[in-house]
């Protein structure tokens, strides 16, 4: 890597932490400056704007998901053995940053807020529930899930769980949140059989 990409990396691994802390708000240049030191200038000319500094935050975000998250599970074979991985490593992906999921962090802040920085949350979601129906799919395909089974209704049901598990850790800091979510997750693949 250059200098100027490791810069950026630096800069965005910060940006996220604070974000997932935060939220979008409070995520700022100058702010974000004194963390990485770096002058406000020296920092605005990686991305020239905030709003291109907060797609790149969520850039970075997906980036590392997908390496935390997907990647892993697509080494385990097709069907309902890829959503259990998926249901594990998002364990680890919440781990990655201190206040947990930027993805959930920011979601309350920006579901009515207009602009392309939604837009790109919304994409990002929309193309997590997605790849959960499309496993969900190919495990009715494979035998592992019933046929009557509504793919669309099953991530809806596993983005529930994870969403619930995020504001009773997060938020109501219910130190039973990771049993509670492994009971509903174990529940969700029981009634899909």
């Amino acid at each position: 890597m250059t200098k100027g990409k490791d810069t950026k990396e630096t800069i965005l691994i910060s940006a996220l932490s604070i974000v997932s802390q935060s939220g979008l708000e409070g995520l700022s240049i100058g702010k974000l400056a004194q963390t990485v030191g770096l002058s406000k200038s020296g920092l605005f000319a990686h991305f020239n704007s905030l709003e291109n500094l907060q797609l790149a935050v969520l850039q970075k975000a997906v980036d590392i998901f997908i390496e935390t998250v997907i990647v892993p599970a697509l080494k385990q074979p097709r069907g309902e053995p890829r959503i259990c991985a998926i249901s594990k490593n998002l364990f680890e992906w919440d781990r990655k940053f201190s206040g947990g999921c930027p993805f959930f962090s920011i979601s309350a802040e920006l579901d009515d807020k207009p602009g392309v920085v939604r837009d790109f949350l919304v994409s990002t979601q929309k193309d997590f529930v997605s790849t959960i129906a499309n496993m969900a799919q190919i495990a009715i395909t494979e035998g592992h899930f019933r046929k009557d089974l509504n793919p669309q209704q099953f991530a809806y049901d596993f983005y529930a769980i994870v969403l619930c598990h995020h504001h009773f850790d997060r938020l109501l800091n219910d130190p039973l949140a990771q049993n509670y979510y492994l009971n509903a997750f174990k529940a969700l693949i029981k009634n899909s059989h």
